[in-house]
């Protein structure tokens, strides 16, 4: 928790990394983020709903300035943390509701409205993203931006566009309040814009700290 509590106007300038990453934000200030040791390599991390609400919400008005000349009707967010970041999102756009997406099947839900999920942090077989038909109306025909919050292979993003198209809606866009590496640029579809608040490196292992990847 003392993790993206504040920005920092001050970015650290020691290398290697050790810890932390100081990521830049587009206001010029920096969010201090975790770094998740995975080996060979690390990443950094960040858990939205563990943010203080002024991160959490200038984080998604970073996502929401880049959006705004896009003109998304609805937000359409995934579970969990996207839940957070869509949310925000479409209250700084203006809008007047926003769309979820679940993994917890309802007794009026339909099969054929769901598709398997699995992420870097939620890799367990099993799991299902669903569509609650009942939102159908409010989606079709509009101007649709998916959000989530981070978007780091790109799996969970994948099996969401998997579930509009089964439902029949292409978005306008992707958008997400961090893009941690370039990972999800393998198999993104050609031609749907990713919007990224801000987006942080891949490191690899630099003596006891982290240096980033191809500097």
């Amino acid at each position: 928790m003392d993790y993206w509590q504040n920005f920092i106007d001050a970015p650290s300038t020691a290398r290697p990394w050790h810890g932390f990453y100081d990521a830049a934000m587009p206001d010029g200030r920096a969010l201090r983020l975790p770094l998740r040791d995975l080996g060979a390599t690390a990443i950094a991390g960040l858990i939205v709903n563990q943010a203080s609400f002024a991160v959490a919400d200038a984080l998604a008005g970073f996502l929401a300035d880049v959006l705004a000349p896009m003109r998304p009707e609805v937000i359409v967010a995934l579970p969990t943390l996207g839940h957070v970041v869509g949310a925000a999102v479409a209250r700084a756009l203006g809008h007047a509701n926003w769309a979820a997406l679940g993994t917890s099947r309802k007794l009026w839900y339909d099969e054929a409205l769901s598709v398997p999920l699995a992420s870097i942090t939620s890799p367990g077989a099993g799991r299902r993203l669903w569509l609650d038909p009942r939102i159908l109306p409010r989606l079709t025909g509009r101007r649709i931006v998916l959000v989530d919050d981070v978007i780091s292979t790109g799996a969970s993003m994948g099996a969401a566009l998997a579930l509009l198209a089964a439902a029949g809606i292409a978005p306008i866009a992707a958008g997400v309040a961090m893009a941690q590496t370039q990972r999800w640029q393998a198999g993104w579809p050609t031609g749907l814009p990713l919007i990224a608040g801000f987006s942080t490196p891949l490191f690899i292992r630099d003596g006891d700290g982290w240096t980033v990847a191809g500097e």
